[in-house]
């Protein structure tokens, strides 16, 4: 999946900048496991603390108090602040709880929220995922590729 995407993102002359939380830098890891990579990757941010979220990717101090860190707004603020910071065409966010603690009745292990962002738009999704935690955070890192491939694609 990352082959087929480096090449999608390479063809269209694309950079791309990963914010990351539950994934714990996998995706950049995937995405950098490709030769060539460099061209089209510019760096990575894995934001596990509020404070980093806040102070590094600019996530907004209100949006964390009043949706968390799991949230569509916190995922969506990820994904176009850390575009802007890597001044890249595509930013992606991945926010979530990969268990197997630290999930809730609202937000139970498996809840991830994934945006994508380039200049002219943000989307965000919700995803469940189940599994263990390696599994949750493949899971996730396929979903982000997916929607990046969506986004580079026209399909948002």
């Amino acid at each position: 999946m990352e082959v087929e995407l480096g090449k999608i993102l390479r063809e269209k002359n694309l950079t791309i900048a990963c914010a990351e939380s539950c994934t714990g830098g996998l995706l950049t890891s995937r995405l950098t496991d490709v030769a060539g990579s460099s061209a089209y990757v510019q760096g990575s941010i894995v934001s596990y603390s509020n404070e980093i979220k806040n102070s590094v990717l600019k996530v907004k101090a209100e949006t964390l108090k009043e949706f968390g860190a799991v949230s569509e707004q916190t995922a969506r603020q990820m994904s176009s602040n850390v575009r802007e910071l890597f001044k890249t065409d595509i930013g992606v966010g991945v926010t979530g709880i990969a268990g197997p603690d630290g999930g809730s009745v609202e937000k139970p292990v498996g809840t991830v929220y994934i945006s994508v962002s380039n200049s002219d738009k943000t989307f965000v999704k919700k995803f469940n995922f189940n599994g263990s935690r390696i599994e949750i955070k493949n899971q996730s890192c396929n979903a982000a590729m997916s929607m990046i491939k969506d986004l580079v694609g026209g399909k948002f």
